[in-house]
């Protein structure tokens, strides 16, 4: 074995040997099953995308499938023009338009081509963009989506006459063809430091078409929309379709699109770790300066006098442990939180689900990451107290200022902090995502890379 695989085998043979700090790590994950069997318990709330228990069809994680939908059966080719001649400004993401979908159940496959207010005209396809233009603000805009086989087209023109082709989409087998209105919930965000509370309400798109071909006779629609304010200035409930001198009339509640204030279930199921990561930070820093304080680090680099090499050996050795016990820790607690979610009536998850694999992935890569931030915290200040206080400063306390800040702000610190590394471990962006798992991730390597090189320089000139 080479000088280097003794340092690991002995590095490693020190951390194994002392039983309170095996004690920790095993506590880091109990706690960390424990948090998320807490959290999963009796949340009553549903949360968006994912597979329920009886498989049927379901939005993707972080998506929503709402609006209204009026329409016809089209077993085989066909095609529907429209003229959107108003539309409500509820919200930028607003939808007025065309949509043609394999059935009415929720996460269907579909396509829209669609006019919004603050976003010009889209075609998307199962919760996914495909094209987009400017419109003209406040000009009636024409929109066309029409199927040739399994192929749909989306066009869009502003004179009915010379139409632009947005993009394809295939869908076979009997479908459904007809007009669609939607809007984001109206959402207030109240952030008090430690706290947080949204209040929602839904917000009643409205729009109106003409020149609808074939004339919508007959068609089925989705009902009349429902929550506050779905009732008229004169108490008379609002319908979701009217057709009537050439015009059609739609209203509807909820949106086709991004949930961004949705329950991420694996996330919130993951937040233990919070707390395992206290007992990992300890043990990181104690791995180091215990060695100090009863007097054995200078033994250690009297026989290995190249101090680079010890602190690399330590580094695998944490690091490799850390990745360890986060990803036993989160499989754990995904799991065994399994069964209480599905008995609350909630969305299951899945190891098998990529997107909840990738957030096991990274907090395993997160607990590494912190152990050998602690780990270079620790050998740069060789006292106990500052390495777990600076640790814990810079992943903790962030979290905690963020709540009581406006939302640009809070994102901003999170950016610029280690505690960037727990954006990891979401699934679908929130609203107040910061940054997207990857670069979350980049920024506490980055923290522990430079702590760590500055760790390596101060080991290299200071006495033991």
């Amino acid at each position: 074995m080479s000088e280097f695989g003794w340092l690991i085998r002995a590095e490693w043979t020190k951390l194994r040997s002392v039983p309170r700090w095996m004690m920790a790590l095993g506590a880091a994950i109990g706690l960390t099953v424990l948090v998320a069997l807490l959290t999963s318990a009796g949340a009553g709330s549903e949360a968006t995308g994912g597979s329920g228990p009886d498989d049927s069809p379901r939005p993707p994680r972080g998506f929503q499938d709402g609006g209204s939908f009026t329409y016809k059966a089209l077993p085989a080719d066909g095609t529907l023009i429209a003229r959107v001649v108003s539309q409500k400004d509820t919200s930028p993401w607003a939808k007025a338009g065309l949509m043609i979908r394999a059935s009415q159940d929720r996460g269907a496959a579909h396509a829209t081509v669609v006019l919004t207010p603050g976003h010009g005209v889209r075609m998307e396809a199962d919760f996914k963009d495909r094209a987009s233009t400017a419109a003209t603000p406040g000009k009636p805009t024409w929109l066309k989506l029409t199927r040739t086989g399994p192929t749909v087209t989306g066009y869009t023109s502003q004179d009915g006459t010379t139409w632009r082709k947005l993009s394809t989409y295939r869908l076979s087998g009997p479908a459904l063809l007809g007009l669609f209105v939607a809007s984001p919930d109206q959402t207030k965000v109240i952030r008090q430091f430690g706290s947080e509370s949204i209040d929602s309400f839904p917000a009643i798109a409205n729009a109106v078409f003409d020149n609808v071909t074939p004339e919508p006779v007959g068609w089925t629609d989705s009902g009349a929309p429902e929550g506050p304010g779905a009732e008229g200035p004169d108490g008379a409930e609002i319908t979701t379709f009217a057709w009537s001198d050439g015009k059609a009339t739609m209203n509807g509640v909820n949106d086709l699109g991004p949930d961004l204030y949705g329950d991420d279930i694996t996330r919130t199921t993951l937040t233990g770790i919070l707390l395992g990561l206290i007992a990992v930070i300890a043990v990181a820093v104690l791995f180091v300066t215990t060695e100090y304080r009863k007097g054995m680090a200078l033994t250690t680099y009297t026989i290995s006098p190249r101090r680079g090499r010890v602190l690399a050996a330590r580094t695998l050795v944490l690091g490799a442990t850390g990745f360890v016990i986060g990803l036993v820790a989160s499989v754990a607690a995904l799991l065994l939180s399994a069964p209480l979610i599905r008995a609350d009536k909630r969305r299951d998850i899945s190891l098998t689900d990529p997107t909840v694999l990738r957030a096991v992935l990274c907090t395993a890569l997160l607990v590494s990451l912190v152990m050998i931030f602690s780990l270079a915290l620790a050998t740069l200040f060789r006292n106990t107290a500052a390495a777990v206080g600076t640790a814990l400063v810079g992943l903790l306390l962030p979290q905690i200022i963020a709540t009581g800040l406006p939302l640009s702000a809070a994102r901003w610190l999170t950016r610029l902090t280690p505690s960037a590394a727990f954006e990891a471990q979401q699934t679908f962006r929130h609203y107040d995502t910061a940054l997207s798992p990857w670069p979350a991730l980049a920024v506490l390597f980055l923290y522990a890379a430079l702590t760590l090189a500055l760790a390596s320089r101060t080991l290299t000139t200071r006495d033991a």
